[in-house]
């Protein structure tokens, strides 16, 4: 048996090739900046080419609006059911007349405030879920949109997904709901160039559009 070592691969062999490392004489500079008409605007708050060229389009604000109202009535439905037993649920009327603004100040003492602590776990750890796992919630799921990394366009890893999910929802369920979902909706809309709503922001992250994948004839 011969031990001689096997031939070395060719210059062309694609899977003995690496990215350029920065500062080697392989380098060919930095990337080319977007084409006309990008739909990202081009050069990012990050320098250079924008880092999502390429990629699918920016999300319609109007459509992450019906997501995440979808998104909200998948938790808060059976949320409400499970906690009726239990008084969970808030009662904004009275019999004595009490306005809606003590009724929601009685909803975070006691019991209920319980079962808003309760709620907050869920919609963060089911935002938490989704994102991490494919970037995608039901709702945008149906509505054919993904949440993306900025810098590469990749499904965000645990802490972007968990830090864009507590961003979301703390203020949203136990401060100012009125006024925090009229900021990221505002953003959405004015955000230049990536329309990001402030969990986005705290996330790095941006939400793009999925393309339909039409089904090969056979």
């Amino acid at each position: 048996m011969s031990n001689v070592p096997p031939p070395p691969p060719p210059d062309d062999d694609p899977f003995s090739k690496r990215p350029p490392q920065g500062g080697s004489p392989h380098d060919s500079g930095p990337p080319p900046p977007p084409p006309p008409g990008d739909p990202y605007g081009g050069g990012g708050p990050y320098g250079g080419a924008d880092p999502l060229a390429g990629m699918p389009p920016l999300a319609e604000p109007g459509k992450r609006i019906l997501a995440r109202l979808i998104d909200f009535l998948i938790i808060s439905i059976p949320l409400y059911l499970i906690s009726l037993p239990f008084g969970g649920a808030v009662d904004v009327t009275s019999e004595d007349g009490e306005d809606f603004g003590n009724a929601v100040g009685d909803a975070y003492s006691g019991h209920q405030l319980v079962w808003s602590l309760i709620g907050l776990v869920v919609y963060v750890a089911y935002d938490t879920y989704f994102t991490h796992k494919d970037g995608r919630t039901p709702g945008k799921r149906l509505l054919k949109m993904r949440v993306a990394m900025l810098n590469d366009g990749s499904v965000p890893d645990t802490s972007s997904s968990l830090m864009r999910a507590v961003v979301l929802w703390v203020p949203a369920l136990l401060c100012c709901p009125c006024l925090w979902w009229l900021i990221n909706i505002v953003l959405m809309f004015t955000d230049k160039p990536y329309r990001q709503g402030l969990q986005d922001k705290a996330g790095k992250t941006v939400v793009v559009s999925v393309p339909d994948v039409q089904r090969r004839e056979v």
